[in-house]
């Protein structure tokens, strides 16, 4: 469990705040990484019912990551999609890192 409280840790310290061609790919292999940790975490029993509601949160912060792409929107409007997904990724994964250290 520390390896993975660990590899969470070191993804939510990589999470970018700024929208550049770059940090959106960041977000995305942040998001694919963290996803993946969803998938062992639901693998143990112990936290199988719980890791649910993580997963439900992925989509719409990846919607808001594909948004923030949007040609159509200013630079204001983008860093403040791409700011909004990134802060609920930070307040996912600040749920999650609690719920699993008073495990």
């Amino acid at each position: 469990m520390k390896e993975i409280q660990d590899q969470l840790r070191e993804l939510f310290d990589r999470i970018p705040r700024r929208h550049t061609t770059d940090n959106v790919k960041e977000i995305n292999s942040i998001l694919d990484a963290y996803e993946d940790l969803l998938t062992q975490l639901e693998a143990d029993a112990r936290y199988e019912q719980q890791v649910a509601h993580y997963f439900e949160a992925l989509d719409p912060i990846r919607t808001g990551v594909k948004k923030s792409n949007d040609g159509k929107l200013s630079k204001k409007g983008k860093d403040d999609q791409f700011d909004e997904a990134s802060g609920a990724l930070k307040d996912t994964m600040e749920e999650l890192m609690a719920l699993l250290e008073n495990a």
